[in-house]
């Protein structure tokens, strides 16, 4: 053999998996990005969009910080998570019309981004003492359960469940937006005579919700890959 022949490892080919969302605004949102994309300008890149995503996340969790002195940073948290919105849906969209797919970089970055945003967010509300502490850190632990069972639920199911039933990221982002402009009126919510932050009581929901149905979907996913793999 020539030494200076290189050896050639290739790649094996990449299977994208099978993406799945049935939330609420699937539809209407799918449509809507892909209108925005086709008419971007050629300046407008898939990865500035993912930037900006993450740039307005930690955003978020600043300004939800800063409202601990300050109320009007509510009204920035909201204009961070609607312009969080924007990047993180208009990346895959706009790489998708251009034909500029990029399957494992997009979805390693893009989900990595989703977990340090969603971090840099909670560490802010945290701080901003419309929650307690734990109750943030609770809402942080079961994302990203559900997360972290997500991402191996594509990789051994080839099936990408972007969604939860009815609801989905936009979703989530529509009741943070909801519960923060309710902050602008009031921090404290009444339920049964007793008085408790609003932020705490929506966030145990949360919490409690994303972790029953991590459970949820950990148990179906468990039996069918027992199904396709069976013992014997």
């Amino acid at each position: 053999m020539n030494s200076n022949t290189a050896t050639v490892a290739h790649t094996p080919e990449f299977r994208t998996a099978r993406r799945i969302n049935r939330s609420l605004t699937a539809g209407i949102e799918k449509r809507a990005l892909r209108w925005m994309a086709e008419r971007a300008p050629h300046w407008v890149t898939s990865d500035g969009m993912t930037l900006l995503g993450l740039l307005a996340q930690i955003g978020a969790g600043f300004f939800y910080a800063l409202s601990r002195y300050n109320n009007a940073g509510l009204v920035g948290v909201i204009v961070c998570i609607v312009l969080n919105w924007f990047g993180d849906s208009m990346d895959g969209t706009l790489a998708r019309v251009r034909n500029q797919q990029r399957p494992r970089y997009g979805f390693y970055v893009d989900h990595m981004v989703d977990i340090l945003g969603a971090t840099a967010m909670m560490c802010g509300l945290g701080y901003s003492g419309f929650v307690h502490w734990q109750v943030a850190l609770a809402m942080l632990i079961a994302f990203l359960l559900l997360s972290a069972e997500s991402y191996l639920a594509t990789y051994t199911l080839s099936c990408f469940q972007m969604s939860q039933g009815i609801l989905g990221p936009t979703e989530i982002r529509i009741l943070l937006i909801a519960g923060t402009l309710a902050l602008l009126r009031s921090p404290y919510a009444t339920v049964l005579g007793h008085r408790a932050l609003l932020f705490d009581l929506g966030g145990a929901i949360a919490a409690a919700v994303m972790l029953a149905m991590a459970v949820a979907v950990v148990a179906r996913h468990t039996a069918e890959l027992y199904r396709q793999e069976p013992l014997g």
